[in-house]
């Protein structure tokens, strides 16, 4: 395990992750099922294996040749600052919406019967992940792990989401009324745009270099 890696894994998917949809969509469920715990393990074990096909896909690009397997990663994470940055004006009103939602879920509530754990645990699991399919967050995560130890990448990126995810059950609500939406998705903009610029500077200088799998010059085997 190496911890640089999983730190930083954990700050880029925690502060990607704070505005996006899928956090948006665990207050709204939590909020309408009033039942944070099967919400919180039906989100958190999507998004755990979201997580694991990310890793898992990084890794494999992770054995092909470095310099274009390097440009594809600054390009993603390009995109994914451009998007970001550009989508950060109407965080603040899908947040309100969010918020508006999850009280109308509330209000609804009452009068219905209570759903069992394992019901509120499968229909959050699967709405969390088709939400997270093809999410910027899966992209940055399997893009940090072509760079190297996936183990690490995954570990990191799946206790971010988690975290997320909890936060998101425990506190979702307050958060939207005081979390500046588009200050996150700003923030989060400038990491991948950084991120973008390392990949970059990675593959020019690798041009240079005898070609050859990505993790014969970054990273020591996992261990």
């Amino acid at each position: 395990m190496h911890l640089v890696t999983v730190l930083t894994a954990f700050a880029t998917i925690f502060v990607a992750e704070l505005p996006d949809k899928t956090m948006l969509a665990t207050i709204v469920l939590s909020a309408r099922y009033r039942r944070p715990w099967p919400v919180w393990f039906g989100a958190a074990g999507a998004l755990a294996v979201q997580m694991v096909i990310a890793s898992a896909t990084g890794g494999l690009l992770n054995q092909l040749p470095e310099a274009p397997v390097r440009l594809a990663i600054a390009v993603l994470f390009l995109v994914g600052a451009v998007v970001l940055w550009r989508t950060a004006m109407a965080a603040d009103d899908e947040a309100a919406a969010a918020n508006e939602e999850a009280a109308a879920a509330e209000s609804s509530i009452n009068g219905r019967p209570a759903l069992p754990s394992w019901r509120i645990v499968t229909t959050v699991f699967g709405i969390v992940f088709l939400a997270e399919w093809g999410d910027l967050t899966q992209l940055a995560t399997a893009s940090l792990a072509a760079n190297g130890r996936p183990l690490s990448v995954f570990v990191g990126a799946a206790t971010a989401m988690v975290s997320v995810a909890a936060l998101g059950v425990i506190a979702g609500r307050a958060l939207l009324r005081i979390m500046p939406e588009h200050l996150l998705r700003r923030i989060a903009a400038v990491i991948f745009a950084v991120l973008s610029l390392v990949a970059g500077w990675s593959a020019a200088t690798s041009l240079g270099r005898p070609s050859g799998a990505v993790a014969a010059t970054i990273a020591p085997p996992e261990g």
